[in-house]
């Protein structure tokens, strides 16, 4: 196909969803699949207000996540004013006829977790939600992105939104990771390499053999830091992998229908020729475990390393953004990361919270125990039954951890899982902004296994020794 014609994955799903493009560049897309969870009753409002319905109920599903409680399920929250929340949710469900994953749901969890584990996130849809790290469903070749209350509003009433179309970037991973390398490691690089703002106006496409290498799993914790890196969306274009791991899921096509929409699958990705507007490549193999040090993902380094001083840094506003984090995180220049102690650890979110991300931190935890507090939340309820037949939560229980239900807990500071001020934590979240886990918290992002290794010494530290002779 000629350069002119070529078309990325992104290209593609785009093109089959725009219904019109104005003079002014914007389009209108068909959306897909909207998910919405308690934040999204100011949106319910302005429907009740002007009288309106929800134009197509069957692809508007609810999820009870981010202001759920993680403990004392089965009877009324303590707080009233979420309790109201999670009713609000329920009854605008009802009222309009859309499903919802409530609290008394069985495969209830984090949205970004739900979707795909109930077959309702396939290839080449476009997926909204009222949420930034919707671009995780980006793992299986779909458009995903977060969308804000008056267009989540928009989407319930027309199942379309205006949206103008990105640029389109490139990420290419080659090579084999080291052992103890993960997705969230790679993925912390790329941000760490390009910057919050680097990928800023685009949507991005993973791609080589790291990323092809990657499971499912890995490819959703890929997707959702795309956001971290200013990205529109992220992408990965659907293959065998991308199959298997649909194949059965409760809402997926099933039979001849599933081998039919898998042909069209696979025809998703990008032409050969296809050209891009900004290209990044890196080595898998110089990729260490990485974790961050101040108040963007985007100040990360590897567990080796020590921290960057701002009287060595020629660019005035980068060495204030250092000095800065650096105050807030309460950290010295040139501190070896590994000197960092830590108060408490986190594993959960829509980052890392899947059965894989478990498994992970349980390998380093097994017969050690914990020197720190810490909470484990999965990110579903199918994914705590999961592991708890695979004995993952009494390792937990057993090296001093805390096995809660599914939702988005501390990740967010808005449920009662909290830090307290001035309280450094280990965490497999995706944000470490100012208080992003509870007032004056301070929060270092890095992988489950990192996490475990952080809980089993007391501060930031290698998981790779940890993990020697452990398969």
């Amino acid at each position: 196909m000629a350069g002119a014609t070529a078309r990325t994955l992104f290209d593609k799903v785009w093109d089959a969803h725009a219904i019109l493009t104005r003079e002014d560049g914007q389009s209108l897309l068909l959306i897909d699949r909207h998910f919405f969870h308690e934040g999204s009753h100011h949106a319910f409002n302005q429907l009740k207000a002007r009288g309106a319905a929800v134009a197509q109920p069957s692809q508007n599903i609810g999820v009870a996540d981010h202001y759920v409680p993680t403990r004392g399920r089965g009877g009324a929250i303590a707080d009233a004013s979420i309790g109201h929340m999670v009713r609000q949710l329920s009854e605008n469900a009802a009222r309009h006829g859309i499903r919802l994953f409530g609290l008394d749901n069985p495969d209830q969890g984090i949205v970004h977790v739900v979707g795909p584990e109930q077959g309702l996130t396939l290839p080449g849809l476009t997926i909204v939600c009222g949420d930034s790290h919707t671009s995780t469903h980006g793992a299986f070749g779909t458009i995903a992105f977060g969308i804000g209350a008056s267009e989540v509003a928009h989407v319930l009433m027309t199942q379309t939104l205006w949206q103008r179309r990105p640029g389109r970037m490139r990420v290419t991973v080659e090579g084999r990771p080291g052992p103890g390398i993960g997705a969230k490691d790679i993925a912390l690089s790329i941000i760490a390499r390009i910057g919050a703002d680097g990928a800023q106006g685009h949507a991005v496409e993973y791609a080589g053999s790291a990323i092809r290498g990657l499971s499912i799993e890995g490819r959703m914790t890929l997707c959702n830091l795309s956001i971290e890196s200013g990205a529109r969306c992220g992408m990965v274009a659907p293959d065998g992998m991308t199959l298997d791991y649909l194949r059965g899921r409760p809402f997926a096509p099933q039979g001849t229908a599933f081998d039919r929409a898998a042909e069209a699958w696979l025809a998703l990705p990008g032409d050969p020729s296809a050209t891009f507007d900004r290209e990044v490549a890196m080595d898998a193999a110089e990729i260490a475990p990485i974790v961050t040090w101040g108040v963007s993902p985007e100040d990360a380094l590897p567990i080796t390393a020590t921290l960057p001083d701002p009287e060595r840094i020629t660019d005035p506003a980068r060495a204030a953004q250092v000095r800065d984090g650096l105050d807030y995180m309460g950290l010295r220049p040139g501190q070896r990361l590994t000197e960092i102690a830590v108060d408490r650890v986190f594993i959960g979110s829509c980052t890392n919270s899947r059965i894989e991300d478990l498994r992970a931190a349980a390998a380093v935890l097994a017969g050690r125990r914990a020197r720190i507090p810490g909470l484990v939340s999965p990110g579903s309820t199918p994914v705590k039954r999961q592991a708890e037949e695979e004995g993952l939560d009494r390792i937990f229980r057993e090296a001093g951890l805390e096995w809660v239900e599914a939702g988005c807990s501390m990740c967010v500071g808005m449920n009662g899982d909290l830090l307290a001020p001035g309280e450094r934590c280990a965490s497999t979240t995706n944000r470490n902004f100012r208080g992003r886990q509870g007032k004056g918290s301070r929060t270092h992002l890095m992988s489950p296994a990192m996490a475990a290794a952080a809980a089993v010494t007391g501060h930031l530290a290698d998981v790779r020794p940890l993990l020697a002779g452990r398969a």
